[in-house]
């Protein structure tokens, strides 16, 4: 099992989930949340000018099985992917073990 952690815009989060639920990862959490980018410069926006060194972006926690690593990687970036500077990362990391809570079930069978 690996957890993928994939920080996107807040503005791909719908098309992202919904390319999740198409190649069937119906289950993860996600979370708003603030960091700091390389961007450094400022952008006006209606004559309003402000700051890009805090950016809001969408934190996003899913838990599958190996087989569904790649596919689920390829749906995030496709459907994240605007070709500009921020589009966010994803990280793999390996899971050791999984439970169900309600059955006391373990193992690749708990994430279903």
């Amino acid at each position: 099992m690996k957890k993928i952690e994939a920080i996107i815009r807040k503005s791909k989060f719908s098309d992202v989930k919904k390319a999740l639920h198409d190649v069937e990862v119906n289950f993860f959490s996600y979370w708003d949340v603030t960091g700091v980018g390389n961007e450094k410069q400022g952008h006006v926006y209606r004559g309003i000018s402000y700051s890009t060194a805090e950016i809001q972006r969408r934190y996003l926690s899913i838990v599958v099985n190996e087989d569904f690593v790649q596919t689920t990687i390829d749906a995030i970036i496709k459907s994240a992917a605007t070709e500009n500077v921020g589009d966010g990362k994803i990280f793999i990391l390996p899971v050791d073990e999984a439970f169900r809570i309600r059955t006391g079930e373990k193992g690749k069978g708990s994430l279903n």
